[in-house]
């Protein structure tokens, strides 16, 4: 009982008024920082597969370009990845069947890393070139994302859920050109 009657006998004074305002803030800042509710919150989206209008009414399908499945970095990631060119020559990055955590500020980026397994290749997706397609529109899914009309895929191994907070790869996927 003494030592909760010290305690407030502490606060009240300016210098503890000072210290518990500092820590009010101090934990708002870790929380905004780290979000750690979104570990337990899914985001799940289920974008259909690209197409584009034709004249005879049929849905053209999309020819493959390049393919990869996902390895776990930081976080358990499971999954694959398409890069797909339309008809009218639009290329799209699609993700299917993602499965990772979610977390503060995930993109996705297309970059010219190798993909590591282990902690040596979870930092390494932003070292070098790296286009962001970005934010990651859901931890769950299958999602689609635009490829810049400029990208040069050839420059391009990996694509990787990154996170731009913590500058760490959640997962990634070596691309593989389709033959």
């Amino acid at each position: 009982m003494r030592a909760v009657t010290a305690l407030v006998a502490f606060l009240r004074k300016p210098l503890g008024i000072v210290l518990s305002g500092l820590a009010v803030v101090l934990l708002a800042v870790g929380l905004y920082w780290f979000q750690p509710w979104k570990l337990w919150v899914d985001e799940t989206v289920h974008d259909a597969l690209p197409t584009t209008a034709s004249t005879t009414g049929a849905r053209p399908i999309p020819s493959v370009l390049a393919t990869g499945e996902l390895i776990s970095h930081e976080h358990t990631t499971k999954g694959s990845v398409r890069i797909l060119q339309l008809p009218d020559g639009t290329r799209t990055l699609r993700l299917e069947g993602l499965d990772t955590s979610n977390g503060p500020d995930l993109r996705v980026l297309v970059t010219d890393a190798p993909v590591k397994k282990g902690t040596a290749g979870w930092r390494v997706f932003d070292d070098g070139k790296h286009v962001s397609l970005g934010k990651l529109k859901g931890n769950k899914g299958d999602q689609n994302y635009a490829l810049p009309a400029d990208l040069d895929l050839a420059a391009y191994t990996s694509v990787s859920i990154w996170c731009d907070r913590f500058d760490v790869s959640f997962g990634a996927a070596e691309l593989k050109r389709a033959a």
